[in-house]
């Protein structure tokens, strides 16, 4: 089973590198189109495939978490998948932030020396992070390294939209307005995996209760009702990365570019003498 997950994986990370570096020689070659911006074009592509996925899959397995007509031990091994295929979602969105911010600055949008630095910063450091606490987990060290986790989050929802202000009000963003969108629609996402974990507390509650105690009618009630209550937040993240998607592809409010503006005098004139001989 782990042989096919890698082998699609595989696949289909070849697939993605050559639609999109294909795309980029396919299309009209400007300043920013450039092996560079191509390769964090794709990684950010792969990043988004990669988090939306896997993502579902774990919804999937939650399913048999509280289908009672399967036996503890097939509910518990589903549990312990949803938590070995959390983690590719969790480090897709521990990069996400640093690969659109680099993706950005080469489709030319620049930053202040200080935001760049901190955007670089990020993708490691909450790498880290995630890997210590799926590492270490079920330990005191991997509940306090989880418990960081959350508390960055909880500073990203925060801090995009007061960056995404900042950038608005002095007139960053006023060629590409669209990025404003998808970074508030990541700020969104972060806060709704943040009360989806919430949420889900108490299905993983009641399978810890399940593994040690058996099955029991008060437990299977609590943990249907988790999930219940929580997967209108996981349809919600779906939805969202979907539009952030269509948006990047869409770009809507974007501004021609110098040299297209440029272009388009050059050839209309000559269209003009054409048409007047």
């Amino acid at each position: 089973m782990l042989r096919v997950f890698f082998l699609v994986m595989v696949c289909s990370t070849i697939f993605l590198f050559g639609q999109t570096f294909a795309g980029s020689i396919g299309g009209e070659v400007s300043a920013g189109e450039n092996f560079g911006h191509t390769l964090v074009l794709f990684l950010h592509q792969l990043l988004l495939v990669y988090w939306l996925g896997p993502d579902i899959a774990v919804y999937i397995w939650s399913r048999r978490v509280v289908n009672t007509e399967l036996s503890a031990e097939q509910r518990i091994v589903a549990g312990n998948m949803m938590t070995m295929i959390d983690i590719v979602p969790r480090v897709c969105l521990s990069l996400f932030l640093t690969v659109a911010g680099i993706l950005s600055e080469t489709y030319g949008l620049p930053h202040p020396w200080w935001q760049m630095i901190a955007i670089v910063l990020l993708g490691p450091v909450w790498l880290t992070i995630v890997l210590m606490s799926y590492l270490k987990r079920g330990s005191d060290f991997g509940d306090l390294v989880m418990r960081f986790d959350s508390w960055l989050r909880g500073m990203l929802v925060i801090g995009i939209p007061i960056s995404v202000m900042w950038s608005v009000s002095t007139g960053r963003l006023a060629d590409s307005p669209w990025i404003a969108g998808k970074l508030i629609i990541l700020a969104i996402v972060i806060l709704l995996g943040l009360l989806l974990r919430l949420r889900l507390r108490a299905m993983f509650d009641g399978l810890n209760s399940l593994e040690k105690e058996g099955q029991s009618e008060a437990v299977d009630t609590v943990m249907a009702t988790s999930l219940a209550r929580a997967q209108l937040f996981s349809y919600a993240i779906w939805a969202l990365l979907l539009w952030a998607s269509l948006l990047g592809i869409v770009k809507p409010g974007e501004q021609e570019s110098t040299e297209s503006a440029a272009r388009v005098e050059v050839i209309d004139p000559v269209r003009s003498l054409s048409s007047s001989q």
